[in-house]
């Protein structure tokens, strides 16, 4: 690549920080290797002295892995990045690298089911407290920071009542108190926002969705313009808590990163279908999408974001009931967990991502019990109405 000229952000996700293979491959090797040798026992001196940069273990760097972290990071805007084996490895470390023993995390009240138990329940148990609020509202941000506050945890758009924070703002809030900001940019992915560049500290990524794209790979990223936070979060947590990504996951991320944009633009498209056509529908009482004026964040995506995305979520009337029967009708659409997939696929959250959240508490954290989550995928879009269309009929025909 030429270093003089700015390239666009798809040329981008095809070749950022390549390397010219010695056998002349145009696709990456896969280093599908443990362990690395040294010609001499000077040179492993010399390596593990740091007087030499090598390669010594997978889990300390892998030329396959790097490069997914380095693409990644570039398209996120940031300095470096660590890739994880899950999105929940990267939460955690990210957290815990932030956050000890006396100290408090302020969170956004509506996040992925388990990044909530991580913080509700698990790393209680190490003497850090969450405490969960409405983001939206930066008074209420403001009004919430306490001298042990460490770290503040969002998404935008959440997962699943699809609220948008305002990035900027709450930055410029928690960095006048010390704080550091961490956004899951797993929904809208650098493709329609990039959270560093509103000032965020940290921004993690569940690759396993939008950025593979395949279903076929779990894996977890995290980047930040501080390099040297992110050596420290490389081989101070994810090295020595172990959550490291395989180099075969790591080529199947950058394999996927490849039409990252192209994919996006489509599941925008049909996700906005969708909305639209649920929207008009009288079985259904609630329908949320960014991209909808009337939308209380819309205006807030607008200004940050360069899409609203696709995921859509939706209630349906009458009781839950109504909602299992709908999922349970329908043909194309599959019912299961995860998002950003080719397949279209829809959940139940309160019945399956979202079950930590206490269930008669769920209208505090901005859903509820009803609430029907569909992530779109890259079908022709009269094929999704279809069976959309299909499964209503089956629950509200008289």
């Amino acid at each position: 690549m030429n270093e003089e000229r700015k390239y666009h952000f798809d040329t981008l996700s095809i070749h950022a920080a390549e390397q010219e293979d010695q056998n002349q491959s145009l696709n990456s090797p896969i280093y599908m290797t443990s362990t690395f040798t040294f010609k001499d026992l000077q040179q492993a001196e010399d390596t593990f002295s740091f007087r030499r940069r090598a390669y010594v273990y997978t889990r300390g760097g892998n030329p396959t892995i790097n490069l997914f972290e380095q693409r990644l990071a570039t398209l996120e805007n940031g300095a470096d990045g660590v890739a994880f084996s899950s999105g929940m490895a990267a939460i955690s470390s990210v957290v815990m690298s932030f956050a000890a023993a006396g100290d408090s995390v302020l969170a956004h009240r509506n996040l992925y089911g388990s990044t909530f138990g991580f913080l509700n329940h698990l790393i209680t148990n190490y003497g850090v407290k969450t405490q969960f609020i409405d983001m939206t509202d930066l008074n209420i941000v403001e009004e919430s920071i306490t001298p042990e506050t460490r770290v503040m945890y969002l998404e935008t758009p959440t997962n699943p009542a699809l609220e948008i924070i305002d990035i900027k703002g709450l930055c410029e809030i928690a960095h006048s108190r010390g704080v550091k900001v961490v956004v899951d940019n797993t929904f809208a992915t650098p493709v329609f926002q990039r959270p560093l560049d509103f000032g965020a500290d940290v921004v993690l990524h569940s690759a396993t969705k939008y950025i593979s794209g395949h279903g076929d790979v779990v894996g977890g990223f995290a980047t930040s313009k501080d390099f040297d936070y992110v050596q420290k979060l490389k081989f101070g947590y994810m090295c020595e808590l172990g959550g490291v990504l395989s180099p075969f996951n790591a080529w199947l991320l950058l394999r996927g990163m490849k039409t990252l944009g192209l994919r996006m633009e489509r599941h925008e498209k049909n996700a906005t279908a969708i909305a639209n056509f649920l929207k008009a529908r009288k079985e259904v009482v609630k329908t949320s999408y960014p991209g909808f004026e009337d939308h209380p964040g819309h205006e807030l995506a607008a200004r940050q974001m360069h899409g609203f995305g696709g995921i859509i979520s939706f209630e349906l009337d009458g009781p839950r009931e109504n909602a299992e029967k709908f999922v349970r009708n329908l043909k194309l659409i599959k019912l299961a967990v995860s998002l950003g997939d080719a397949e279209t696929l829809v959940e139940v959250p309160a019945m399956m991502t979202h079950r930590d959240y206490p269930e008669e508490e769920l209208h505090k954290y901005g859903f509820s019990a009803r609430t029907v989550r569909i992530s779109a995928g890259l079908e022709y879009h009269e094929d999704i109405l279809a069976d959309i269309e299909y499964a209503l009929e089956k629950v509200f025909r008289r």
